[in-house]
């Protein structure tokens, strides 16, 4: 008998049922994908809706745009490095549950504060200042959570799937930020930010998971400080990485603190219309978190790494030099697309190849370790972006970002450490390493595998 064509509805079926195996189909990480995924369409909100706020209620100039995104960066400086230390300590999901409210409470307090007249930009400053103390100790804890829920061999396939419930937020979350924009305005869409930040923190309470917090009896600060930064500083894969991405922040905030100006103000795009166009950015996210754990397989985690910075230089550069008509909207457009496959490459493969080389005692001094030495570049990125599109152009600014990030995937491809990873290596022998952590000079190496 010849063969019956599938009903439609049966085809949808099928592209809508996870095949066996899945990571979704585990209860407890679909738990934390839910709340990624709310958590990330909140956020979505306040990437719109707060710099918005700044530059179009509050007339904020580029140096003060600048600074702005400084005040979120500078708490990863203070207090990367001994948030690291205390997280290898106390137990991370409750840790990344306050965080989440409190993440509620501090963009919630904008609204507030336009309604009773007192918002400022010095207000904006102590809320990117709140909001980046967040991001630093609860956003380690976060990255830390995923490692408890799921094994390090598929922890690419894991962040993948991360930056998929990031990118649908992507692909929804503009449209619905400039809708609310629209009807509210900037400070009153923050509202509903919070609440569905809340959410996701009364969905974390529910996730149950297993860590043993090892409580040692001559635990010192600063001799746990200093192991952890030991450790990653003996580790040429992880010293490596740390400088590669570190760079690329600098490019990045550099062209961060002037691409919602220069939509504005060259372009001129309306908060909507702004709005509208990063749905370009959860296209471009949606498709590398779909595609991109086969790409990372293909290509290798250290290359795929790279082709992330030339992808994000490439749409910088082509806005620099694009001009303020249609076709300038189209290359903002193409910027934001170009940055959403860049960054998912870039992120993917770089929390999942540093997370592969630690233990677990060492996941937290390692993490902050880490996200300390690529963020110092970023509040100088956003200080010389500002100072870019203030006194010269903001032509200028994504002009240094683009060429920059370029060049970054030049230098780095030619960096055999990061080229060279075509698989995620594996922890040999991690006894050892725990055993020594606190011993100057006993911390092995542990190179990647080719």
């Amino acid at each position: 008998m010849p063969n019956r064509p599938v009903p439609w509805f049966e085809r949808i079926k099928q592209l809508l049922t996870l095949p066996p195996g899945d990571l979704l189909r585990d209860l407890v990480y679909r738990r934390l994908w839910t709340s990624i995924l709310i958590s990330s369409l909140g956020g979505q909100i306040t990437m719109l809706a707060l710099p918005l706020t700044a530059a179009v209620l509050l007339h904020a100039t580029p140096t003060q745009m600048g600074l702005l995104t400084s005040m979120e960066i500078v708490p990863f400086v203070l207090f990367s490095l001994p948030g690291g230390v205390w997280l290898d300590r106390v137990r991370k999901l409750p840790v990344y549950v306050v965080g989440e409210a409190s993440l509620a409470l501090a963009v919630g307090s904008v609204p507030v504060a336009a309604l009773m007249g007192w918002l400022t930009m010095s207000w904006l400053y102590i809320v990117g200042f709140v909001l980046g103390t967040v991001y630093t100790v609860a956003g380690s804890a976060a990255q830390i959570v995923l490692t408890q829920v799921v094994s390090r061999d598929r922890l690419v396939e894991a962040h993948a799937k991360n930056a998929l419930a990031s990118s649908g937020a992507e692909v929804a979350g503009p449209g619905v930020a400039g809708l609310l924009i629209k009807l509210l305005g900037a400070p009153m869409a923050l509202a509903a930010d919070a609440v569905l930040v809340l959410v996701s923190a009364l969905i974390l309470r529910g996730i149950k998971v297993h860590e043993e917090v090892q409580q040692r009896e001559d635990a010192d600060f600063w001799r746990d400080l200093k192991a952890g930064v030991r450790f990653v500083r003996t580790n040429r894969l992880l010293i490596s990485l740390g400088c590669a991405v570190g760079t690329w922040q600098l490019f990045y905030n550099a062209a961060q603190v002037v691409q919602i100006l220069f939509a504005t103000r060259v372009l001129g795009l309306s908060a909507q219309t702004v709005g509208l166009s990063y749905v370009a950015l959860g296209a471009g996210t949606v498709l590398t978190s779909v595609f991109g754990h086969r790409i990372s397989k293909a290509l290798g985690p250290g290359p795929s790494l790279i082709m992330g910075f030339a992808m994000c230089g490439l749409g910088w550069l082509l806005l620099a030099l694009a001009p303020a008509n249609d076709w300038g909207v189209a290359a903002f457009a193409f910027m934001l697309f170009a940055f959403g496959v860049g960054a998912v490459l870039i992120f993917i493969n770089f929390l999942s190849l540093r997370q592969a080389v630690t233990p677990a005692p060492l996941l937290g001094r390692m993490t902050s370790t880490m996200r300390w030495l690529i963020l110092i570049p970023a509040g100088p990125g956003a200080l010389i972006g500002g100072w870019l599109g203030e006194h010269v152009d903001l032509r200028a600014s994504l002009l240094f970002a683009g060429v920059g990030a370029l060049v970054l995937s030049v230098v780095a491809w030619r960096v055999a450490t990061i080229r060279q990873v075509r698989e995620l290596p594996r922890l040999d022998n991690p006894e050892s390493t725990l055993g020594a952590e606190a011993q100057p000079g006993l911390l092995p190496e542990l190179a990647p595998s080719k």
